[in-house]
């Protein structure tokens, strides 16, 4: 049976990946941010996992509007990293996990998720500003992306993409070799980045969801679209794919390890990072 170790969410942002691209890791606006991750790297460097399951969102660089998911799946065997307008940048394809990904699919198909199964895969920043972080390259893991729609409506509901996070716990505890898998959402907190709200941020907002997540998430679960935009502005809605990990976590009924919890807000958007590890069951 797989065993799933603990469970990452964190923000994603261009800026992030183009800092990382440039160099600025060492600088005032970017050091507080980038040194949060190192915990997190070496947790899962000592914990030696073959995949991570990264539930996140398509930046309309995979997904056009004219044919957008609602869960979109990649089961490639190698991923390339997307072009999203300053050429291609300077990491290696990521390892997909095919034989994993069709069990996971025909299990959450099992369980009534209908999903777009995508035999080619490539990612954008919703993955990819975050692995160079909590990873070593060559990638030292296989991962399994989830795609989630927070852009074109009707959207899912937080509710949803909690019970998604339990179904991929499920999926886990059914696979039969020995795999270790860490589960990973990733997704924007308070911002907002066009009208007349443009550059809002909401801290206190951002801190009180990383509690109620992690003291009661079946609580979150039950917020709205329209709640989430209201308090944390109209991208902010990319939060509910961090109810994924959460319910991963759930189903598997354990308790729950702090590795890491950070939050830093010096520009357009609120970056939080969380991680828990998982304490076997007896």
């Amino acid at each position: 049976m797989a065993t799933l170790v603990g469970a990452i969410a964190s923000s994603h942002a261009p800026s992030i990946a183009f800092a990382y691209d440039a160099g600025l890791g060492n600088t005032p606006e970017w050091k507080p941010l980038f040194d949060a991750y190192a915990p997190v790297k070496a947790w899962l460097a000592d914990q030696a996992i073959d995949v991570l399951i990264v539930v996140y969102n398509d930046h309309l660089n995979r997904f056009q509007l004219d044919t957008y998911p609602t869960f979109a799946m990649g089961l490639a065997d190698l991923m390339p990293v997307l072009d999203e307008g300053r050429g291609p940048r300077p990491l290696p394809d990521v390892p997909g996990c095919p034989d994993f990904a069709w069990h996971c699919a025909r299990s959450l198909v099992g369980e009534e998720f209908d999903l777009t199964l995508c035999q080619e895969m490539a990612l954008d920043h919703g993955v990819m500003s975050i692995l160079p972080l909590i990873a070593a390259q060559p990638w030292p893991f296989a991962v399994l992306p989830i795609a989630v729609n927070v852009i074109q409506e009707p959207l899912p509901t937080p509710r949803r993409c909690y019970k998604l996070g339990q179904a991929i716990a499920r999926a886990i505890q059914s696979y039969d070799p020995q795999f270790r898998v860490a589960v990973m959402s990733a997704g924007g907190m308070s911002h907002q980045l066009h009208g007349s709200a443009f550059g809002f941020v909401n801290p206190a907002w951002d801190q009180r969801f990383i509690d109620l997540l992690r003291d009661h998430p079946e609580e979150l679960a039950t917020i709205t679209h329209t709640e989430l935009i209201e308090r944390g502005g109209a991208e902010s809605v990319e939060l509910m794919v961090w109810l994924a990990m959460r319910g991963a976590l759930k189903e598997h009924g354990g308790q729950i390890r702090e590795i890491q919890r950070h939050y830093w807000a010096p520009m357009l958007t609120g970056y939080g990072l969380i991680a828990y590890e998982l304490e076997r069951l007896s």
